[in-house]
């Protein structure tokens, strides 16, 4: 039931902003959330909250806690390997599936993404126009649970990997390498594009490698 004088916010909206804010490292690794504190701030009941945190946990970014509840996430550099790891299987398999079912408009959509990363200036702005483009490359897949799982896998770590490596590589060479990637999927060449975007992904591994000495 709704409790009278408050206005229900959707849980995409609270899941968003928290979102946001875990990104922006305005909540770091390790803050409890607080599912009172939270409901009070949106004006909510704790149910749409609940499945904010869910979705969020989903994602990576919220981790369950005995006796703490949720957290901000964090992670070892051994799990964000793993996850590029887990990321080229993923892909490369998505991207196969995707480019014999790519059409005019899936090519204009991905081009768009990428004329809108070449005037972005700001890492955070990279980090979610790279995610935009990886994700309209593989929807023409027809596989939306493939989607969302790589979906949630970069939500989940791309703060972390923003954090070591956007500095260093900067802009162009991803910009460089997606628009590779966009001329084999508009030639038809699985095995190039599949090539080049896992030769895309473990550059990012070899950054984060070199970021952290390892």
């Amino acid at each position: 039931m709704k409790t009278p004088g408050r206005v229900e916010i959707p849980t995409d909206r609270i899941a968003a902003r928290l979102r946001e804010r875990i990104l922006s490292g305005q909540l770091a690794g390790g803050v409890q959330l607080r599912q009172e504190r939270i409901a009070t701030e949106f004006g909510v009941s704790r149910i749409p909250v609940r499945e904010a945190l869910s979705r969020l946990e989903a994602e990576g970014l919220v981790t369950r806690e005995h006796h703490r509840g949720c957290i901000v996430s964090t992670h070892s550099f051994a799990d964000l390997d793993e996850s590029l790891e887990i990321r080229i299987g993923l892909e490369t398999r998505a991207v196969r599936l995707a480019i014999p079912r790519m059409k005019a408009a899936d090519f204009a959509a991905i081009a768009d993404v990428l004329d809108r990363y070449a005037r972005a200036t700001t890492p955070a702005q990279w980090s979610e126009l790279n995610l935009d483009f990886h994700l309209a490359l593989y929807r023409p897949s027809g596989m939306p649970r493939l989607v969302r799982m790589i979906e949630d896998l970069i939500r989940g770590t791309e703060r972390y990997i923003r954090v070591y490596v956007s500095f260093v590589v900067g802009r162009d060479q991803p910009l460089e390498e997606h628009r590779r990637i966009l001329r084999a999927c508009r030639e038809r060449d699985v095995a190039k594009a599949v090539k080049l975007l896992e030769a895309h992904i473990e550059a990012t591994q070899r950054a984060l490698r070199e970021a952290v000495g390892a």
